[in-house]
């Protein structure tokens, strides 16, 4: 199958991505247009520098014409080059209350529209918004604020922007022109010590991005010093990297990616092979398969409104869905059988959630495999305004296309229409919208 290979030996940051796809082959000026297509004043410089003797492609964001970090956060200058990447300050999220008074970041809902409103792919727009929606997650848990408060610094949220944007449509390229159906990456060293940032001085690696990185293989090697960045952490994720090194990989093309700092005796690169891999016997499967933890426990003593908490409270701390069956249990009592899936990476927090909101004492868990369509989201212009379309496919045909229910709650609530109607209007869209591209 047709690969790319992430090598973090160096860490990860949005610009060493950007780099890195542009010296595999990425046209230069598709990123250009991508980055001014946002409206935010953002260009590209590419340039290529030596990194302990590595050939490597550097990018800087300019925001009219100036470095966007330049500005970022009122963090001094030689604080900001304490590690050898370029600082992500764009991470650090003001909520409302803790902004500064002369300056408010934008929010997450606020980027997702400038990414909606972007002239790039959907698959692109896909993969952006799934990286700023980790993003937001990561930096409303360490905060405690839902994701949708989670302010990203305004000067800064333009290098953030950029780069996951430019790095997103970098990736939709490698699929359509390379035919990139599978990411994988090395394990991912993240570094050591401290950094300082607009919120003070943290351990590495920061709050943020230890929690992008929950489930992942990662080590600290070389200097002291913030290796990952939590953008570098989110495009991981949301490029779906799978972290396995057995694989028998071929490489056709490798290009590396250059952080800023170029320490003695270290490379501060990140290497980015294309080529293809040897799949194993699951991926031989005609559906990609996806391996999940199922949590499980029976409860007969717990009312009605404790289980609906639980669940709700389940959904929105990573359970990929929550079940409750009714059984019937010893003595002939009837009960709930609450059943919770879920990735690796969130097994203790819901396993700990159950201990905590139910009445059990003891929770079922194991590991299985489940086989998944790939899911691509859609935007189509309706009578009832913007609806996204999520689509279910497997090896290029579609096999599922469903609105999202939010998005036609939405429309039925400002017009006054069944959700029916929103849901036939988003398909009749859809519907002629792939009739305009045969």
């Amino acid at each position: 199958m047709n690969t790319a290979r992430i090598e973090c030996f160096a860490g990860i940051s949005g610009d060493m991505l950007l780099g890195a796809l542009i010296d595999a082959g990425v046209p230069a000026d598709l990123l250009q247009d991508a980055a001014a297509s946002l409206g935010i004043g953002a260009e590209l410089r590419v340039r290529t520098v030596e990194r302990n003797g590595i050939r490597a492609a550097k990018v800087d964001v300019l925001e009219n014409g100036r470095m966007a970090e330049e500005g970022a956060g009122d963090v001094p200058v030689a604080e900001r080059h304490d590690h050898p990447h370029r600082h992500d300050h764009a991470h650090q999220p003001l909520h409302e209350k803790h902004a500064h008074e002369h300056r408010h970041g934008r929010n997450w809902p606020e980027i997702r529209e400038l990414i909606t409103g972007a002239t790039i792919s959907e698959k692109a727009k896909q993969i952006a918004q799934h990286a700023f929606q980790l993003l937001a997650e990561a930096e409303g848990k360490v905060h405690g604020i839902p994701p949708e408060q989670v302010h990203f610094h305004e000067v800064g949220a333009v290098d953030t922007i950029t780069d996951i944007v430019c790095a997103s449509v970098g990736a939709a390229w490698l699929a359509r022109e390379r035919g990139v159906t599978d990411w994988r990456c090395s394990a991912v060293n993240v570094g050591s010590g401290f950094v300082n940032c607009a919120h003070g001085r943290m351990p590495v690696p920061a709050p943020a991005t230890a929690e992008l990185l929950r489930g992942v293989p990662t080590y600290s090697a070389g200097p002291a010093a913030e290796l990952t960045t939590p953008t570098g952490a989110a495009m991981l994720r949301a490029l779906g990297c799978r972290f396995d090194e057995k694989t028998s990989f071929t490489a056709d093309t490798i290009g590396y990616g250059a952080g800023s700092r170029d320490p003695e005796g270290f490379a501060n690169v990140l290497r980015l092979s294309v080529g293809t891999a040897v799949a194993t016997k699951s991926e031989l499967r005609s559906f990609p398969a996806d391996h999940v933890v199922v949590l499980e426990c029976a409860l007969d003593d717990a009312t009605p409104q404790v289980l609906a908490h639980a669940m709700e409270l389940a959904l929105e701390q990573g359970a990929l869905d929550a079940m409750a069956a009714p059984v019937t249990m010893k003595k002939g009592r009837p009960g709930t059988l609450l059943t919770l899936l879920c990735r690796p990476e969130h097994e203790d927090a819901l396993t700990r959630l159950l201990f905590r909101e139910t009445t059990t004492l003891g929770i079922r868990r194991r590991e299985e495999e489940r086989s998944i369509l790939e899911r691509e989201f859609v935007t189509v212009e309706t009578a009832y305004g913007r609806i996204r379309v999520k689509i279910g496919s497997a090896a290029g045909e579609i096999l599922n296309v469903m609105p999202e229910y939010e998005d036609c709650r939405r429309a039925t609530r400002e017009h006054g229409v069944p959700l029916r109607a929103a849901m036939e209007a988003a398909l009749a869209a859809w519907g002629e919208l792939q009739r305009t591209k045969a």
